[in-house]
């Protein structure tokens, strides 16, 4: 039983479905799994184990009726704790909110219980959900299982951090700037960031977001392979009422050209070396499975990045100032005043300029995706920081927010986005991103199958 924590989402579902294995053997293992590790890194906040073994029992008891559970059949899930799931807090990390218990389920953890997925935990976020690092006061620090000393990433470094390690099989998260796709590559996983519209989004515990937000806001999968990536996917797309951004629209849009573009350092940012290789390797990998790979300049990334900054900080000083002041979490304070500082007043007329210039940009890209189905670039200037680094100085700040540039930017553009890990420097992951068209996952599914066949096996993280 001790080993089934080291399966991937995709072999647990086909061996519960057959009756290799059940849902309930599956689940115990993984609660042991995280109660022999979560100590050590605390990528699990919250833990439920008795509705988990619930869960797991009624997907058996479905099987031994003849009925499919669902595509995630017993598959075991975390949840991030910044959406609603039924008798859980809604913390977001923020002791503000330990007793904002949600009454019902989001979408999307309907979605994955209707698929039937297993939840077996809630992980992580840093305080406000608000940086590249996983770190509150009231759930304290995430570490990576790969390597304590770095980040496991941000905001969703619980989640991933459970991944890595075993405690669950695919781990929710959500990404307004690199939240899914930059823990997925600090923990040397796969992390989809779909097309807005795609996965549908809603916490009934609170009030709906500002535009910003509702623009750029969504959740998706973390998994350990990319067939696990399109499971989630699968699971969590079926749809919501509550969501006005839904689109019942095909993860499957037909037949595309195997054609690639490779974008070594969009708009001169500064790339290092072995992110570089990591590059020029996923490219050529790509390359011998027969795709036409072209290294080009993509459209410019810069001003989309500052538009993110503008909507994001606007409604940050709308809805979260006082908030940030009552929490007084010296980290959260700290790169809210480096936001503050990047980003100066925003008026009426600044945020309708803002949106305007979002529209010119779309279309920019939209062009060039008619042209290349798939983008290959970097998800980070850089391998992964070393833990609280963001916060160390005005100067790390910066360098930090400029390695996460196409984290940044992506968001506002619109476009769904993969990171797909391609290997290590050393014991320290590295990975890549792939960028498509809206509503084009498929392409992304596609080309990340390719670069993962050709790369090794992700394991899980050593923590003996």
């Amino acid at each position: 039983m001790t080993d089934l924590w080291k399966m991937s989402a995709t072999e647990i579902a086909d061996a519960i479905r057959s009756k290799q294995l059940s849902a309930a053997e599956v689940t115990h293992a993984h609660l042991e799994r995280i109660g022999s590790i979560n100590l050590l890194i605390n990528a699990v906040v919250q833990e439920f184990p008795n509705e988990a073994l619930a869960s797991a029992k009624a997907v058996d008891e479905a099987i031994s009726q003849g009925k499919d559970p669902g595509v995630l059949c017993g598959v075991p899930v975390t949840i991030k704790v910044n959406v609603d799931q039924t008798g859980q807090a809604t913390t977001n990390g923020l002791g503000l909110q330990r007793n904002l218990i949600a009454q019902s389920d989001s979408p999307v953890v309907s979605n994955i219980r209707a698929a039937g997925g297993v939840i077996v935990g809630r992980t992580n976020t840093p305080a406000f959900s608000l940086r590249w690092f996983t770190k509150n006061d009231l759930h304290g620090q995430t570490l990576n299982p790969r390597d304590l000393s770095i980040t496991p990433g941000g905001s969703s470094g619980g989640a991933a951090a459970a991944v890595a390690s075993g405690m669950c099989a695919l781990g929710h998260g959500t990404d307004i700037a690199g939240s899914i796709r930059y823990p997925a590559f600090a923990c040397g996983l796969h992390g989809l960031r779909p097309t807005l519209g795609r996965i549908a989004a809603y916490n009934a515990s609170g009030k709906d977001r500002h535009i910003g937000a509702q623009l750029m806001a969504v959740s998706g999968p973390i998994c350990r392979t990319i067939s696990d990536i399109k499971i989630g996917l699968e699971a969590m797309s079926v749809g919501g009422v509550n969501d006005p951004w839904w689109v019942p629209a095909s993860i499957y849009q037909g037949q595309f050209p195997r054609r690639a573009a490779l974008t070594i350092a969009p708009d001169d940012m500064p790339v290092s070396r072995e992110i570089e290789l990591a590059l020029r390797d996923a490219g050529q990998r790509l390359k011998d499975a027969g795709w036409v790979v072209e290294e080009v300049s993509c459209p410019p990334m810069r001003p989309a990045a500052r538009i993110n900054e503008e909507l994001w900080m606007t409604e940050m000083r709308a809805s979260v100032d006082l908030m940030i002041e009552q929490e007084a979490e010296a980290d959260s304070i700290f790169v809210y005043e480096q936001m503050n500082n990047r980003i100066g007043p925003m008026g009426a007329e600044d945020l309708l300029h803002a949106l305007q210039s979002r529209a010119g940009i779309i279309r920019e890209w939209q062009r060039f995706m008619e042209k290349y189905p798939v983008l290959i670039c970097p998800l980070s200037g850089e391998l992964p920081f070393l833990q609280q680094e963001d916060v160390q100085s005005d100067a790390s700040f910066d360098r930090i927010m400029e390695a996460q540039l196409t984290q940044r930017a992506l968001p506002v553009i619109g476009l769904p986005a993969m990171a797909v890990a391609t290997g290590t420097v050393g014991k320290i992951p590295v990975g890549v991103q792939l960028i498509a068209g809206r509503f084009r996952e498929d392409i992304l599914l596609s080309a990340g199958a390719d670069i993962e066949k050709a790369g090794p096996k992700m394991k899980i993280a050593d923590l003996t």
